[in-house]
C-alpha cells in the first residue's frame, strides 16, 4: 500500500493545523529508516482518536514524552516506529569531556559497539538512555532502569553501571528487551494467530481476487458502469459488475468456487470501497507506466475543457511525446477539475497535475488547444501564461478542428452557399421533425430501392442499400454538414415525396406552407448544382487522406469545370 500513498513530509508541523489531523497514510513507518537525532519537538494529543507522522518522532529520547503518554490506540504502533529506527548512536562525534572529581571522563564510542542494541546518546545533554527500557518498563524507581528512561545515565567513571543494567535474565532490562523482540516477531500477535489462513483460503483469496479485477478492467476499458439500480438477490440484473462475474464463473469452475454465493459473506470483494481501491490502484499504475515510458524526454500537451455527467468543468490533458522507438504516441494523463474557467485557473490546474507526475515545465514544448478565448489568448491566455514560463512551449492549434472551422467559415461567407445550407437545414427540420415523418421517409425510400433492384438500376452487393434517414449538420463539423449531403443525395426523390405529403395533408398552415415553399427551393436548378458540388468536390479531395493542398486545389478547380459543363448542357 505504500506505493499508493505518499508520506508527509518532516517539514508539516502537526501544530501547524490543530483542526486538522495528517493523513493516516502517515501512521505506516518506512522499512529502513535512518536514526535521527534531532531536537525539534512534536507536540502531541492525548485523545484516542489522536493520527499523527511517525516519521516525526523524535528519535532523541532525552526530550520525548513518557511512552504512556501516547494514545492506547497508537502505543504500539509507536514502539515499532522506534524499533524501526533503531537507537541514535553518533559514533563519529567528538564526545565531551566531564569533571568527576579530579578526574576527566567522556561516552566512548565503542560503548555502542558493546551494547549495540538499546544505549541511544544524546549529544545536547550528553547523558545515555536505554531504548528497551523506555518502551516496555513501567516502573518508577530513580535506581532503576528509570536512570536510562526519564534523566538519562552520564556517570561514564562507572562504565560497570551499564552491565548492571543489562542484568541477568530476570532483569527488568532482560524483560524489556524480550518484549521488543516479541512486538517485532509478527508470528507472536495475537491478531496474526486469530487471522491465520490456511493455504487453501490463500489460494481461494487470489482466484478471487484476481476475477474481480478482470471483471473490472474490463468494464473500465469498455466505459461500462459497474452499479445496478438493484444489486439484491431478488434482482434479475444486479449491474454490469455482478453480472459480468457471475458469466466468468460460469465458465471456470475454479472461479465459480471461490466468489459470489461460494465465499464468505464478510469477504466476497464485491463493495464499493473494495472496486474503488482497484481501480485507483489500476490508474496509478497505467498513468506510471506512461510517465515511465516518457522518461526525461521533451513532451507536448493537448488541453480541452469538458463537463462531465455531474455537470462540472474539468480539463482534460493528454500528453504527446516520442517514445524510445521513434513512435509519436499521445497519452491520456489525467482531469483537473476547477471552480472557474479563467486562465489563471487552467493554469495551476496543469502545474497541479505536473507536480503530481513529477513532470517538468522545462521539457514542454509545446501546447495545443481548441477555439476558446481563455485558453489561446494573445495576452492572458492560457498560451501566453505557459509561454511566459517557457518561452520554448509553442502553441499549435488542433489543424483538425481548425480545418472544420475553416471549411464551415468559408461556406457561410459566400452568400448562395449560405442560403443552400440553410435550406438544408429547414428540410432536415420538417422531414424529420417527427417519428411518423421519419417512418413515412424510410417506407418510400424501401419502396424506392425495391423498384430500382427489380429494374436493374440499383447494385446489389453486401453494405450497398443501407436504411438511412435525414442528419443534422453541426455548426463547426464540416464532417457533420458532408454526412448530411450523402443522406441528401440518396435520400432526395423520397424527400421530395414527403414534402408533398406534409404540402397537402400537413396539421396546420405554418407547415404546409413551409412544405410547400421548401419544394420549390429544392427543385430549383440552383440547389441542384450546390448539391452535387458539396458532395462530389470533397468526396474526392478533402476526405481522402495524403492529399496535399496543391492536389486539393486542383480536385477544386476540376470540380468548378464539371459544373460549368453541367450548367451549359
Amino acid at each position: 500500500m505504500e506505493r499508493f500513498y505518499k508520506r508527509l513530509s518532516q517539514s508539516v508541523e502537526s501544530s501547524s493545523s490543530p483542526s486538522k489531523a495528517p493523513t493516516t497514510a502517515a501512521l505506516s513507518p518506512p522499512s529502513k529508516m535512518p536514526p535521527i537525532c534531532g531536537d525539534s519537538q512534536v507536540p502531541l494529543s492525548n485523545q484516542d482518536n489522536l493520527e499523527f507522522n511517525l516519521n516525526n518522532l523524535l528519535s532523541d529520547l532525552g526530550l520525548r514524552p513518557s511512552i504512556t503518554s501516547y494514545p492506547p490506540k497508537l502505543i504500539e504502533q509507536v514502539r515499532r516506529a522506534y524499533l524501526l529506527k533503531g537507537p541514535c548512536q553518533p559514533r563519529e562525534y567528538d564526545f565531551p569531556h566531564t569533571l568527576d572529581g579530579n578526574r576527566k571522563c567522556k561516552f566512548i564510542a565503542s560503548w555502542f559497539d558493546e551494547f549495540k542494541d538499546w544505549v541511544k546518546y544524546r549529544i545536547v545533554k550528553d547523558v545515555a538512555y536505554c531504548l528497551y527500557c523506555y518502551l516496555f518498563f513501567m516502573g518508577s524507581s530513580e535506581r532503576g532502569p528509570d536512570a536510562f528512561v526519564m534523566g538519562g545515565f552520564n556517570n561514564w567513571r562507572k562504565k560497570e553501571r551499564l552491565r548492571d543494567h543489562v542484568g541477568n535474565h530476570n532483569s527488568d532490562h532482560h524483560k524489556c528487551r524480550v518484549a521488543c523482540q516479541n512486538l517485532m516477531n509478527q508470528a507472536q500477535h495475537i491478531d496474526v494467530s486469530i487471522s491465520k489462513a490456511t493455504n487453501q483460503s490463500k489460494i481461494d483469496y487470489r482466484c478471487r481476487l484476481n476475477a474481480l479485477i478482470v471483471c473490472l478492467c474490463y468494464l473500465i476499458m469498455q466505459g461500462l458502469p459497474f452499479r445496478g439500480n438493484d444489486e439484491s438477490y431478488e434482482s434479475l440484473n444486479q449491474g454490469n459488475f455482478v453480472e459480468l462475474l457471475k458469466v466468468l464463473a460460469s465458465c471456470n469452475e475454479e472461479i465459480h468456487n471461490v466468489v459470489l454465493g461460494n465465499a464468505p459473506e464478510n469477504h466476497k470483494l464485491t463493495s464499493l470501497m473494495i472496486q474503488k481501491d482497484i481501480i485507483r490502484a489500476t490508474s496509478i499504475e497505467t498513468t506510471n507506466a506512461i510517465i515511465e515510458d516518457l522518461g526525461h524526454d521533451f513532451f507536448s500537451i493537448l488541453v480541452d475543457e469538458c463537463r462531465d455527467i455531474s455537470v462540472k468543468e474539468q480539463m482534460g490533458v493528454v500528453i504527446r511525446y516520442v517514445n524510445k522507438s521513434g513512435c509519436v504516441i499521445e497519452r491520456f494523463l489525467g482531469l483537473v477539475h476547477f471552480s472557474d474557467t479563467t486562465a489563471t485557473s487552467l493554469e495551476q490546474g496543469i502545474w497541479s497535475l505536473f507536480s503530481i507526475y513529477g513532470l517538468s515545465i522545462s521539457s514542454l514544448r509545446g501546447q495545443c488547444y481548441d477555439v476558446v478565448s481563455n485558453m489561446k489568448g494573445e495576452f492572458n491566455g492560457l498560451k501566453s501564461l505557459i509561454l511566459k514560463k517557457n518561452s520554448s512551449a509553442y502553441y499549435v492549434h488542433c489543424f483538425a478542428h481548425q480545418l472544420q472551422l475553416t471549411l464551415v467559415s468559408v461556406a457561410k461567407k459566400h452568400t448562395s452557399v449560405s442560403y443552400f445550407f440553410n435550406t438544408l437545414t429547414r428540410l432536415t427540420n420538417i422531414v424529420g421533425g417527427s417519428c411518423k415523418r421519419r417512418d413515412m421517409l424510410r417506407e418510400k425510400q424501401k419502396e424506392k430501392v425495391i423498384e430500382g433492384i427489380a429494374s436493374n438500376e440499383i447494385e446489389t452487393e453486401k453494405g450497398l442499400n443501407q436504411e438511412m434517414t435525414v442528419k443534422r449538420p453541426g455548426d463547426t463539423r464540416w464532417s457533420s454538414h458532408y454526412g448530411t449531403l450523402i443522406n441528401l443525395v440518396h435520400l432526395f426523390p423520397s424527400n421530395i415525396d414527403v414534402l408533398e405529403y406534409i404540402g397537402e395533408r400537413g396539421n396546420d398552415d405554418s407547415q404546409r406552407a413551409e412544405a410547400i415553399d421548401l419544394l420549390e427551393i429544392v427543385n430549383m436548378f440552383n440547389f441542384v448544382v450546390y448539391k452535387l458540388l458539396y458532395y462530389r468536390v470533397p468526396n474526392r479531395m478533402i476526405r481522402s487522406p495524403g492529399r496535399s493542398l496543391e492536389e486539393g486545389g486542383s480536385e477544386s478547380r476540376i470540380g468548378v469545370d464539371d459544373t460549368r459543363k453541367q450548367d451549359k448542357s
